[in-house]
């Protein structure tokens, strides 16, 4: 059973946040030069799937491109316009699940209004 007299939680501090955010971030562009590293490695050219997943994760490598890391973020020997397809559909669904999430973040931060209800 939870007390009553329990103080409520408070959240993290912003600097927290953001310094959390920033080194997600980095470990994720990490791990996405690594994955690209170990793609160029195979022998069969990339074609659509690949194609997808190397847009999805290129907007993941901006910040280690940021940082002064060469990240490769697009297989230049590929299979042509299947992989070029995959790659351009990978980035805009990456981009929209962003923008999706910070959109919805940021609603959710605002105040809700009051809406004066005639009764």
């Amino acid at each position: 059973m939870v007390d009553a007299q329990q103080a409520p939680t408070r959240p993290l501090p912003r600097v927290i946040r953001v310094a959390s955010s920033i080194a997600l971030a980095l470990g994720v562009a990490w791990l996405c030069g690594v994955a690209m590293k170990f793609d160029a490695r195979l022998a069969t050219p990339p074609g659509f799937g690949r194609g997808l997943l190397h847009g999805a994760m290129m907007p993941a490598a901006w910040p280690a491109l940021m940082a002064g890391s060469d990240q490769e973020i697009y297989a230049a020997h590929n299979r042509g316009r299947f992989y070029k397809v995959g790659y351009s559909l990978g980035v805009n669904l990456s981009g929209a699940v962003f923008f999706g999430i910070v959109f919805l973040g940021a609603g959710a931060l605002r105040k809700p209004r009051q809406r004066n209800h005639p009764e």
